[in-house]
């Protein structure tokens, strides 16, 4: 039997963001007015969302990342309060306001984002804080809403510590050549893997070539999701596709987000890949039957009550 651990601790570096969030029929074209049928205010950021994905899959979360001294700032750290958040790493900046996302989302729930970093783009990390939620610590978590040079820090010290790493290299840029080798689980979709694999991904057979092709330059594992089409997990023993959950969408904000918090989760219990991938996709599929960032990401009861595990099928 595996040694499972039932509440395992993980360290979130990232992005908190006050998200505008627009209901709309549709987007506006190029020079076009639409009316919105609401506007709300709902917690986001990655690094925020990824924070509450974990923390409601079971986990014990310290958020690293930085806010504005303003109204925005104050109402993400109560909401992280809500969830039993450690935000002590979480600096309050007295010159940049906290991070705005504007966020269109439409009748069919495909959304349309604008991130303004306001404080995300100031972040500087805390290595003697970071360095006591790593120890011990089931993983660090990590995407590319702060800078770079934070990113391949808290990576560096995670891999000193044997904190494994789980990123999102999302908003996509080229990943720095010393940080692939520090990543131990690579999260992307299927444009994320298109642009670092520099190949088309359209199928989960592409799909899986791209992810080899991902490994190979570090990663043990490498997980590409396809939206509706589900995911492809690729380690040494070969890739598997697991196929989409069929749901009503909503609203597809924060469901990227929401997969790497249930995966990460799980990883950090001593599931296997492919547990961890049924997890995430089971998590992001709840999420966007909901509106909203963090008000629509589930917790573990509601993913084992409600969906069943997706059977996966072995790729050449």
């Amino acid at each position: 039997m595996k040694d499972r651990v039932t509440a395992p601790r993980i360290a979130v570096v990232g992005s908190l963001n006050m998200d505008l969030v627009l209901q709309v029929e549709h987007a506006p074209q190029g020079g076009e007015t639409v009316l919105a049928q609401s506007l709300r205010l709902v917690p986001g950021g990655k690094g925020g969302n990824q924070a509450v994905a974990c923390a409601r899959q079971g986990a014990r979360v310290s958020l690293f990342g930085r806010v504005g001294d303003d109204d925005n700032g104050r109402a993400l750290r109560a909401a992280l309060d809500a969830d039993g958040i450690d935000h002590s790493g979480v600096l309050n900046d007295h010159a940049e306001p906290t991070g705005v996302a504007a966020i269109t989302v439409e009748s069919t729930g495909q959304n349309r984002i604008v991130v303004v970093p306001g404080a995300n783009g100031r972040f500087t990390l805390d290595a003697g804080l970071l360095g006591a939620a790593l120890h011990g610590a089931g993983g660090l978590v990590l995407q590319f809403e702060c800078p770079l040079a934070e990113v391949l820090a808290a990576a560096h010290q995670a891999r000193a510590a044997g904190c494994p790493v789980r990123l999102n290299p999302s908003p996509i840029q080229p990943l720095p050549d010393a940080l692939w080798p520090l990543v131990d689980t690579l999260v992307v979709n299927e444009g994320e893997a298109a642009a670092l694999a520099g190949q088309p991904v359209a199928t989960p057979e592409e799909a899986a070539a791209a992810a080899q092709a991902l490994r190979a330059r570090g990663p043990a594992q490498v997980v590409v999701t396809l939206g509706a089409a589900g995911a492809v997990a690729a380690d040494a023993a070969g890739c598997r596709h697991h196929p989409g959950l069929r749901v009503r969408a909503v609203d597809t904000t924060a469901a990227g987000d929401t997969f790497l918090g249930a995966l990460a989760v799980a990883l950090a219990r001593g599931d296997t890949l492919d547990e961890a991938v049924g997890d995430g996709m089971r998590a992001a599929a709840l999420c966007v039957t909901q509106p909203g960032a963090q008000p629509s990401i589930p917790t573990r009861e509601t993913v084992l009550q409600s969906l069943p595990a997706p059977a996966w099928t072995a790729l050449p």
